[in-house]
């Protein structure tokens, strides 16, 4: 059977052809590419970039009923108030969420009392994967009906059907308690039954992955920042990659393999990361992808995300070349590699960078 180049990606099956995953959110530069107005059009303009960039992988809208444009504040074309008062920023074709986390809970001591099994159900807070996990049968229903009925337990043979859990250990007290109480809470021992009570809520969350027919988990953990671990690997060994290890290990035994996810530099937890499972990591450009190949020679592992927005929205040719050929060269130490412009493609970056990127990597991303 032959396998897509991007099965063969996840898979580190080296494919001639380089695909992409891109974090895309540019509409300007759909207009841009297509020469069909996205807010007019979003429609034909999206047939169309498909004609001319399959790569991409961008869903097509049902009807091409015109669209509104973001209304910014003017004063600042990047962001804008809305009725409530809440500061939102451009995000897209409209405006981002507030993005605060953890507003229920006041202090310390609050975090301590809470239960995330007594909570149960989240589907009224605001932490990303807000929904109900205390059945763990209603869970399986909920993602179950993503996937056609057709393919009963198992996904086709070389299918990239996936499932993905954006709280994937980390981000659970991080999103239900916010930045300041988690990092003045994580280090008390009191924080270890919290830890453990999220834990039990993903191990339903895994079990149900297990039974999907699917043959990649998109497991999401922001562990890092631009500059580095957010927690000591010490504390990281303790309450997150044991659980990666016991998670994962349930996907691998239900024979499906999971790809990390995290924004930032993933330099000092790469290795960890993999050694619990990981078929492969996805992140930004501020990460070595060159040296955790190297380190990982023969293994083959998935790498994408290397790719740098700054440098397309600069549009200088040369320095897209040099980064596209840089790519390309990474790409040559694993057979498993995608483009990615890691730090995503958002409203503002400069359309033709974004062009020039694209159809450099045409030109010279193969093998």
């Amino acid at each position: 059977m032959e396998y897509d180049d991007k099965y063969k990606a996840f898979m580190g099956l080296g494919p001639e052809r380089v695909p992409h995953w891109e974090h895309w959110s540019c509409p300007d530069c759909e207009t841009y590419l297509t020469g069909i107005d996205y807010y007019e059009h979003p429609q034909a303009c999206r047939q169309r970039l498909a004609e001319l960039y399959p790569q991409l992988e961008l869903g097509v809208p049902e009807t091409d009923e015109p669209r509104p444009r973001p209304v910014m504040d003017l004063e600042d074309q990047s962001s804008c108030t809305d009725e409530e008062g809440a500061h939102r920023v451009r995000w897209g074709e409209s405006v981002s969420s507030t993005w605060d986390w953890g507003l229920g809970l006041k202090t310390a001591e609050e975090v301590f009392a809470f239960s995330p099994l007594e909570q149960g159900d989240f589907t009224g807070i605001d932490v990303v994967e807000s929904r109900d996990f205390r059945d763990e049968e209603r869970l399986y229903e909920f993602y179950r009906q993503q996937y056609p009925a057709e393919w009963g337990d198992t996904a086709p043979e070389g299918s990239t059907a996936s499932a993905g859990f954006y709280n994937t250990m980390f981000m659970w007290p991080l999103l239900t308690f916010g930045w300041e109480l988690f990092l003045e809470t994580c280090l008390d021992p009191r924080f270890e039954r919290i830890m453990e009570e999220f834990a039990e809520i993903n191990r339903r969350v895994f079990r149900t992955f297990a039974r999907l027919p699917v043959n990649f988990i998109i497991c999401h953990d922001d562990i890092v920042t631009t500059r580095g671990p957010v927690c000591s690997p010490a504390w990281m060994h303790k309450y997150i990659f044991p659980r990666y290890e016991e998670f994962w290990g349930i996907m691998k035994a239900a024979g499906k393999e999971v790809i990390f996810m995290a924004d930032g530099c993933m330099d000092v937890l790469a290795d960890d990361v993999i050694a619990c499972g990981a078929r492969g990591i996805i992140s930004e450009p501020y990460t070595d992808y060159k040296a955790i190949a190297r380190r990982h020679e023969g293994r083959n592992l998935f790498l994408a995300g290397e790719g740098d927005n700054r440098i397309l929205t600069r549009n200088d040719p040369a320095e897209i070349r040099q980064m596209v050929e840089s790519m390309v060269e990474t790409a040559h130490l694993t057979g498993g590699y995608m483009m990615c412009i890691g730090n995503h493609i958002p409203w503002n970056v400069t359309p033709e960078g974004i062009k020039r990127y694209l159809d450099l990597s045409a030109e010279l991303a193969h093998r």
